[in-house]
């Protein structure tokens, strides 16, 4: 499969917004499925948090591990650890307030709610404490809950993490650009439909590496998740409180105290390997570890490298 060819000339307007609705090809959906089709079929479940139905997957037996998708993301990001970690962990995959097929409400999807919001998920699933694993705007989330809720939090995983100075570190132009955009979601929701799927391959490699990943099949998915209504507002608002994020929690990662697994795609152009290493520097009980031929979704990319990885983390301590 040939590497997808850039758009002709800049992007022009609002659009590249919309570059971070097929990051990671999540999209809101009228009607929940029962069943989630990725490389294995799991059943989706829901429940009500804060009044609000949210769409997971829940496998396996042991102590809880929750993944948390990034910014435009949905649960199918974590889709290659699901099986492997719950042969030895309950497994819990979410998507998130606002995301994926979970409901998205009118709402302000601040750090702070948001950080509230996952602690009564949490409660709901009768998890007094869990590993939290979270990737690109997912890691700034479980950091908050370790922040905030420390004696919840047993371990930390943060893949491709969000770093304080987000705009200053960005160093992917198109990524930038739509961090940077200030359109009205009237604006943005009608160029997603229009958009078609050359642009969705030229979003998708800003954050993939290898370009034979993105079959038919994933395109496909990216293509139909995109259109799903109720995607854009809930996706603005959280662009648009990254303010909130710089304020708040990203001054103080240097408190976190809980042991961190950070992992890093060697050829992120999202937020590049110096980016993980610095935030490897400012967490001090974190280990740091580089994955080869990889982007900003390493779990995803090269789950052969990373859940080898992830799997010697979550081990037992001994006591």
């Amino acid at each position: 499969m040939q590497r997808p060819a850039s758009l002709a000339g800049p992007i022009p307007g609002p659009f590249p917004v919309l570059m971070l609705c097929l990051l990671t090809a999540c999209a809101a959906n009228s009607g929940i499925p029962r069943w989630f089709d990725s490389i294995q079929r799991l059943p989706v479940k829901t429940m009500a948090v804060q009044g609000h139905r949210i769409a997971y997957l829940d496998e396996g037996a042991g102590p809880p591990v929750i993944l948390v998708h990034g910014l435009g993301g949905s649960m199918w990001q974590w889709e290659y650890q699901q099986d492997t970690l719950s042969r030895s962990h309950r497994v819990i995959t979410l998507d998130l307030l606002g995301a994926g097929l979970s409901d998205k409400p009118e709402a302000a999807y601040t750090p702070d709610e948001l950080v509230e919001f996952f602690g009564q998920f949490m409660d709901a699933l009768n998890i007094r404490r869990a590993t939290l694993a979270g990737n690109s705007m997912g890691a700034a989330l479980v950091m908050g809950m370790a922040l905030r809720h420390p004696e919840r939090v047993d371990r930390l995983i943060l893949i491709g993490g969000m770093p304080s100075g987000v705009r200053d570190k960005l160093a992917s132009p198109l990524v930038k650009r739509a961090v940077e955009a200030r359109a009205p979601a009237w604006i943005v929701t009608l160029g997603n439909w229009f958009l078609g799927r050359g642009m969705t391959k030229s979003v998708l490699k800003e954050i993939v590496h290898d370009p034979e990943l993105l079959t038919p099949a994933v395109l496909d998915r990216a293509s139909r998740n995109r259109q799903r209504p109720g995607l854009i507002p809930p996706l603005l608002a959280l662009i648009r409180n990254l303010p909130l994020w710089e304020e708040g929690f990203a001054l103080q990662i240097k408190e976190i105290r809980t042991p961190t697994l950070i992992i890093w795609g060697a050829e992120d152009r999202v937020f590049p390997p110096e980016v993980g290493r610095e935030l490897h520097t400012l967490v001090a009980p974190s280990t740091f570890e580089l994955i080869p031929e990889a982007g900003h979704l390493p779990q995803w990319e090269r789950p052969e490298a990373v859940n080898p990885i992830l799997l010697k983390f979550l081990e037992p301590t001994q006591s």
